[in-house]
């Protein structure tokens, strides 16, 4: 991989991981199209530090969010902070059960699992298109909603399924106001992102060599800097019930990704 493809790797990460199109699906239908050249741990390596990019570009563009947080936590008391941060410690449940337990099997989707990405998008692309057709509400988040959100959390680490798409579908969907489903769905990943580096780098699971240092590094601020971007435009976008258009988008690549790979075979 040269600096080209990790810059382009980046930017790709940085737009769809808010982009309801799933960001882990594009990876590795560009890492398809530049060859597939790593091998299954150097794609994981490099697929979290993009996400890593984007984690911080999330505590960029929702600074105030996160700094009312602090801010009510710091107070000690059973406000809304606090509860809001307990819900998004709750909505992390199943990701964090997936990952621990199934960490092996999952590693094994990172490595041009082609078919089961378009497959994956199709679902997207449903999911979207529900979401989409929902009434608007003015509901908040509960604790039974951050259970079913984080679900779909764990559910979207599957390549081809996206994230935020799968949660802020289910959020919308379970009636939570469009706006605060947004910044929910990004606001609950961060600390799965930092939890995940943490693990695998005391673990041994991500080796950073000297001769991956500054592709890494080219793909990270492409990857945050796409992410400020996409950031900010998919909360316009979510408030504007404009997931239609991401749902055509998703069913035509993903469509595009099974006929490729099954004339191919």
């Amino acid at each position: 991989m040269g600096y080209l493809e990790a810059i382009v790797l980046g930017i790709i990460q940085g737009v769809t991981e808010f982009l309801p199109v799933s960001s882990s699906g594009h990876l590795e239908l560009a890492k398809a199209l530049f060859g597939g050249h790593l091998i299954p741990q150097e794609s994981l390596t490099f697929t979290v530090v993009l996400h890593f990019a984007t984690a911080l570009s999330t505590m960029v563009v929702l600074k105030k969010e996160v700094f009312q947080i602090v801010k009510g936590l710091l107070k000690f008391s059973w406000n809304e902070e606090l509860q809001f941060s307990l819900k998004i410690i709750v909505s992390m449940i199943p990701a964090v059960f997936i990952g621990l337990f199934f960490e092996e099997e999952l590693e094994t989707f990172f490595s041009g699992q082609i078919l089961l990405v378009g497959f994956m998008l199709i679902i997207t692309s449903l999911l979207l298109l529900f979401a989409d057709k929902a009434k608007n509400s003015n509901k908040g988040v509960s604790f039974f909603n951050a259970i079913v959100v984080g679900i779909s959390q764990g559910l979207a680490i599957l390549p081809g399924i996206s994230r935020s798409g799968a949660t802020i579908s289910s959020s919308v969907l379970l009636g939570i106001d469009r706006t605060t489903a947004a910044r929910f769905s990004f606001l609950m990943v961060v600390p799965l992102i930092f939890g995940k580096i943490g693990k695998d780098v005391f673990s041994g699971a991500i080796n950073f060599h000297n001769s991956q240092i500054g592709l890494l590094t080219a793909g990270f601020f492409a990857s945050f800097f796409a992410g400020l971007f996409a950031c900010k435009w998919m909360i316009a976008l979510v408030k504007k019930s404009k997931l239609s258009y991401f749902s055509i988008y998703c069913f035509v690549v993903g469509v595009a990704a099974i006929v490729v790979t099954l004339m191919n075979k």
